[in-house]
């Protein structure tokens, strides 16, 4: 499975990813569809970072309306910042360190505080109308909607209602969209992050000073399925741009997985620290089939008065309101009477729902939740196959198992139909199980 592997150790934000993903192999022609829609320019450059080579990326308007002669103080602050973007637009004393930008940066202002604010719905709208393949439209749309839901939580709005500021200007549309772009290039089945660190300290928006983590990246992370962890500076490491990009393309791992690397890259962030390289390393190759996450809760509850006959029919009652799996085991509960755990797997969206259905078939004062979080679970198919027995033919269904890569790694014939050949036929059950599984291996 073509896999890409993002290291989260110093965060992420919109020109980081950029730059990682063009490192890794991305073309930059890809991104022409954003400078032909927006008045911006990408400029691509190398960089140092603490003896690592990064590729660099800044956005920069092209039609600047007379505004190029905002100091370089002023163009790259984060005063009236609601996100400060500290990582994409930070202190750029090395943006201009004598690599060549492929700009003058005197006839270019840097996009970042310039251009206009738009509301989410300007921000649709603009994304629609630009020349995107249809993938990277829908995967660029679910990021300004994981923004925009982000952005009416902090603010107690609906998303209708929502107005991006920085986020909703040239350059984090550029980014946003850029990043989708370069995704579609590099055509990988898979891309994961390791932890991602938010960084410390405090920031300056417009509504005041905030910790951080800023409370859009809190919001965000709630929604994302990797985690996020503090450090290891005091800075602002993952904005919104960057953390609203991974929650939508990117599945969380604690360590990176395993995989044969053909190729990697670093994107640079703007500051360059003393101790340690402002780079987000990505890597590109080929990694093995997994099994698909699912997310599940787990319900239980003791028993000790329940007739077998309800035990019994709770499968299928359970399942009816969302149950995915239950569990009957025998206990001793107090006073050393017999009863049963009854231990039930379903989605956390169904739990309230099969909770209740639990108690209202066998009578329970309580249900414990335990969140156990997610499960590993293979993919599933049903095959089915035609038998001849005695001059006859008879239908089996076969389940077959594999992971996300296709490999198949258990097959199993479904008992009920089995057994009705076996009725019909004098057969062994065994032996019906067995040719129709057979059939399906071969």
């Amino acid at each position: 499975m073509r896999t890409l592997a993002f290291d989260g150790r110093m965060g992420a934000a919109g020109d980081m990813l950029l730059g990682a993903l063009l490192a890794a192999g991305a073309d930059r022609e890809a991104l022409s569809p954003v400078e032909d829609a927006l008045a911006i320019e990408y400029a691509v450059s190398e960089v140092d970072r603490c003896g690592i080579a990064g590729t660099r990326v800044e956005v920069l308007l092209t039609d600047a309306d007379g505004d190029s002669d905002v100091s370089h103080d002023e163009e790259h602050g984060h005063t009236g910042d609601d996100h400060s973007h500290s990582h994409d637009h930070g202190d750029h004393d090395d943006s201009h360190d004598g690599h060549d930008h492929g700009h003058d940066s005197h006839d270019h202002t840097h996009a970042e505080g310039h251009g206009p604010s738009r509301t989410y719905a300007e921000v649709v709208e603009l994304v629609e109308e630009m020349d995107l393949p249809t993938a990277v439209r829908a995967d660029a749309l679910a990021i300004f909607e994981i923004l925009g839901e982000a952005e009416a939580s902090v603010h107690g709005t609906d998303l209708d209602g929502t107005h991006f500021h920085e986020v909703g200007a040239d350059d984090a549309i550029a980014d946003i969209v850029g990043a989708c772009l370069l995704l579609d290039d590099l055509d990988v089945d898979r891309v994961v992050t390791t932890p991602v660190s938010a960084g410390g300290g405090t920031v300056e928006m417009s509504h005041g000073t905030y910790p951080v983590p800023t409370p859009a990246v809190v919001e965000i992370a709630e929604r994302a399925d990797w985690s996020l962890r503090g450090g290891p500076i005091d800075r602002e490491l993952t904005t919104p741009t960057g953390a609203a990009i991974l929650a939508h393309i990117a599945e969380g791992t604690e360590s990176l997985p395993p995989l044969d690397v053909d190729a990697s890259g670093y994107g640079a962030g703007g500051w360059d620290l003393d101790d340690r390289p402002n780079v987000l390393r990505a890597m590109v190759g080929d990694g093995a089939g997994r099994l698909r996450r699912d997310e599940i809760t787990v319900l239980e509850t003791n028993v000790d008065d329940v007739p077998p006959e309800v035990l019994g029919d709770l499968q299928r009652t359970l399942k009816d309101v969302g149950a995915r799996d239950v569990s009957i085991v025998p206990t001793t509960m107090k006073k050393s009477r017999p009863g049963h755990i009854v231990k039930v797997i379903c989605r956390p969206d169904d739990a309230e729902r099969v909770a209740r259905r639990l108690a209202e078939a066998t009578g329970t004062l309580g249900v414990r939740e335990s969140g156990a979080g997610h499960r590993w679970v293979a993919d599933r198919e049903y095959e089915t196959v035609t038998l001849s027995a005695d001059g006859e033919q008879f239908e089996v269904t076969v389940k077959v198992a594999s992971d996300t890569d296709g490999t198949v790694f258990d097959v199993s014939a479904e008992y009920d139909d089995a057994a009705a050949v076996a009725d019909a036929t004098g057969l062994p059950v065994r032996d019906v199980m067995q040719r129709a599984e057979r059939m399906v291996r071969e």
